[in-house]
């Protein structure tokens, strides 16, 4: 089946309350998803040919959270940078990284460089993570990087900015799910998500399957998108 998405992006959400709400720890809803909720999904994008999915993993509000669960957090990154990581790549997955790495610890910021250096050649999917990663931010160090390199105010167009933005070479997303009920993007992607479809679920995430994944797909095939022309239904 041809999905007709070149990319879809997610925002993990829902993972605190969904542990709250089994008398656990905060940081068991973190477990739980990555354990078993990103993967599935992965591998329902291959079913799919859809060839980028981007996971929302840790914001930069995210800093704001207590000591003991940003630990906790850390040590999933490890995990998922490690055990999970190298399934992925395994499996012919290209892995990247979204956002500013250089405040968490030294051996997480390493450990995404080796993971993106040993999936470069891959192709079977695109797997991104953004971590550290907040829309304005990204923003702002775009024009910090075009502003170092002097180029001219001329020579700036979307293309330009595009190039400079963490998400190089990665299509902008068609599809942007969000999951644990909130109807904004909080940051999301504010550039690359100009023309996306959006689809909000109150699921939270670690409930978020494959199953429910497929029904936001099939929700997005039905869509109209214009892109500010004409109709593209049944149309050619």
């Amino acid at each position: 089946m041809d999905s007709q998405i070149k990319h879809v992006a997610i925002i993990m959400d829902g993972n605190r309350r969904w542990a709250r709400q089994k008398g656990l720890d905060p940081i068991k809803g973190h477990e739980y998803a990555a354990n078993n909720a990103i993967e599935p999904i992965i591998e329902r994008c291959v079913d799919l040919k859809i060839p980028y999915v981007t996971f929302w993993a840790f914001s930069t509000e995210n800093w704001k959270r207590d000591e003991q669960e940003l630990k906790g957090l850390f040590n999933i990154f490890r995990f998922a940078l490690g055990t999970l990581a190298f399934k992925f790549i395994k499996r012919g997955a290209k892995l990247r990284i979204l956002g500013d790495i250089n405040r968490f610890p030294s051996d997480i910021a390493q450990k995404v460089t080796e993971m993106i250096s040993n999936s470069s050649k891959n192709s079977a999917i695109t797997v991104t993570f953004a971590l550290n990663y907040g829309g304005r931010d990204e923003i702002l160090r775009a024009v910090k990087k075009i502003v170092d390199e002097k180029i001219p105010s001329s020579e700036i167009n979307e293309k330009v900015f595009s190039d400079h933005l963490d998400t190089a070479g990665i299509p902008d997303p068609d599809f942007i799910i969000r999951t644990g009920g909130d109807q904004r993007l909080s940051g999301y992607l504010p550039w690359q998500s100009v023309y996306s479809e959006f689809f909000f679920t109150p699921i939270l995430f670690p409930d978020f399957t494959p199953e429910e994944f497929q029904k936001a797909i099939d929700s997005f095939l039905l869509r109209d998108r214009r892109f500010g022309g004409n109709s593209t239904i049944n149309t050619k």
